[in-house]
């Protein structure tokens, strides 16, 4: 099968290279998914997860992608849930070969039936964001309706996920964002945008829950905007000690797969109440020079494997 891949962490996208690899096997509660789209995230160039296997032993070269929705064309031993010729979508395993290929073996937990009437290039850009601003917001943030939610990188794939989860929960949401990302923040529901431009921070009132996609310095002061009794969520780095204190909770977490939230997200995409943003949909033959070159705009850029 054609698959891209990475052997040199330093040459990041750069390293990336087109070749023929072995087309995988289902392993036991496994399934073989024949690719028709999926996402990338060039941070994971920088995870050890993409060089190394569980035991740290080096794994290159490996392919990247972790974002798939395509057809089951073999299922491993064991495997319950889904069929032959299903269409499917969700996340490889963060240690294994991932989706940027004709095939990937996926563990069958790790996906959800995909309806018929979504497209493959939407449901690829789904699950990463969508469990990330879904396990945030409700398993961690424990969100209620009516409360207010500050989410800083609105603009992205994450954050805006987040600002349309939080308000079709009923939550007041402030969406913070580069001032090019005013229009986005707005199509994704945000109440009030707050633009970095100067010192946001004095512009802005305390929240029941901060949800941060940034860490750093803008973390550690995003924190200090969460309300006494509130929630400090971030996914970019374990909560500092300066960003901590007596009665707010912080909270660092890495997604994980989950079947019944996929189905969730997907019936929410069918129902017009949540959208995803789509950038560049490029091909798997020209990925590799794509992923170094400008995007054209916003939006998560998805390899179309095979056309629908």
């Amino acid at each position: 099968m054609k698959a891209i891949t990475v052997s040199d962490q330093a040459a990041g996208v750069a390293g990336m290279t087109l070749e023929e690899r072995p087309a995988p096997h289902a392993a036991e509660n496994d399934v073989v998914v024949e690719v028709r789209a999926a996402g990338f995230t060039p941070g994971e160039l920088a995870w050890p997860a993409t060089w190394t296997d569980r035991a740290g032993r080096d794994r290159t070269p490996s392919i990247p992608g972790h974002e798939v929705a395509g057809v089951v064309t073999a299922l491993g031993y064991g495997t319950t849930g889904l069929t032959l010729g299903q269409r499917v979508f969700g996340f490889a395993d963060w240690a294994r070969d991932g989706t940027l290929a004709e095939y990937v073996s996926v563990e069958a937990r790790n996906l959800a039936p995909l309806p018929a009437d979504i497209d493959f290039v939407t449901a690829a850009s789904l699950p990463i964001s969508g469990l990330t601003a879904w396990q945030g917001l409700f398993q961690h943030g424990r969100l209620q309706v009516g409360q207010t939610v500050l989410v800083n990188g609105v603009g992205g794939g994450v954050g805006s996920v987040v600002a349309q989860l939080a308000r079709d929960a009923g939550a007041f949401v402030v969406g913070v964002g580069r001032p090019a990302h005013r229009q986005r923040a707005i199509e994704a529901g945000v109440h009030r945008f707050v633009d970095t431009d100067g010192d946001w921070f004095d512009d802005v009132e305390q929240a029941d829950l901060v949800f941060d996609v940034i860490g750093g310095e803008i973390g550690v002061r995003s924190a200090s905007l969460v309300r006494d009794f509130g929630t400090f969520v971030t996914i970019a780095e374990p909560p500092r000690p300066e960003a901590q204190r007596p009665g707010v909770s912080a909270i660092f977490f890495v997604v994980e797969p989950d079947r019944a939230q996929l189905a969730d997200l997907a019936r929410l995409v069918r129902a017009g109440r949540l959208r995803t943003f789509v950038g560049d949909v490029i091909g798997l033959d020209d990925a590799p020079a794509s992923f170094g070159a400008p995007t054209k705009g916003l939006g998560k850029t998805i390899v179309r494997v095979r056309e629908e």
